[in-house]
């Protein structure tokens, strides 16, 4: 098979894993909750990390809900398109934003769709208001790990920036379970929420981008 000229065998792979594959399993996800269906091991596996969990992690945890809620994360997000702009990088500023404003976005419209509830399985340390699926800081968390990756990916910053962004990741949305605000099929769903619609928003605009070598790397 002869692969357009424009799609190299890498990014048909990034778009098979990485934003097709990740859509296909949010889909099936989504149908299950839309129609109310409960996933058997969610409560067992909730109530098991409750049992478990020391008071350094739930400490842990409510920090994190703190840095990964809308307000510090609004602000983030919008130090790095400003900074990106800034600095002449226009084509990766349009990449932060649509990337991440997608992401955040699409999390936003599937609260509203499937409504779902929070679990109420013990006391809450923090007040969650909104609708569970999915997960809005997992969702953010994953989107904003994957776009610095991807923003960083040719200069020596690339490999300690994939595994702290992705512990972030996983911690946050661990952190979620540890409270009790997500079921574990809502920290999924947000973190491939975030990981398919930015790595998406890179294929569709990456004949624009170029790499940016930090000022080291001469």
């Amino acid at each position: 098979m002869t692969l357009p000229p424009n799609l190299s065998l890498r990014a048909l792979l990034r778009l098979l894993l990485g934003v097709l594959l990740p859509l296909l399993v949010v889909g099936f996800l989504a149908e299950d909750v839309l129609e109310q269906q409960r996933f058997t091991f969610e409560t067992p596996m909730l109530t098991w990390i409750h049992a478990h969990t020391s008071p350094a992690l739930t400490q842990t945890s409510v920090v994190l809900n703190t840095l990964g809620g809308p307000v510090v994360m609004g602000g983030v997000f919008v130090l790095i398109v400003l900074g990106l702009w800034l600095t002449r990088r226009h084509p990766q500023a349009i990449f932060a934003a649509t990337g991440l404003g997608s992401a955040v976005g699409v999390a936003l419209v599937m609260k509203v769709v499937f409504h779902r509830a929070r679990p109420e399985l013990w006391p809450r340390l923090i007040t969650e208001n909104g609708a569970s699926f999915p997960s809005g800081h997992s969702t953010t968390a994953a989107a904003l790990a994957t776009c610095l990756v991807l923003l960083l990916w040719q200069t020596p910053w690339r490999w300690p920036v994939l595994i702290l962004g992705g512990l972030y990741a996983l911690l946050m949305g661990y952190g979620r379970l540890v409270l009790g605000v997500h079921y574990p099929t809502d920290v999924l769903a947000g973190w491939l929420t975030g990981l398919s619609l930015v790595l998406g928003a890179y294929q569709l605009l990456s004949p624009s981008l170029k790499p940016h070598p930090t000022p080291g790397d001469a």
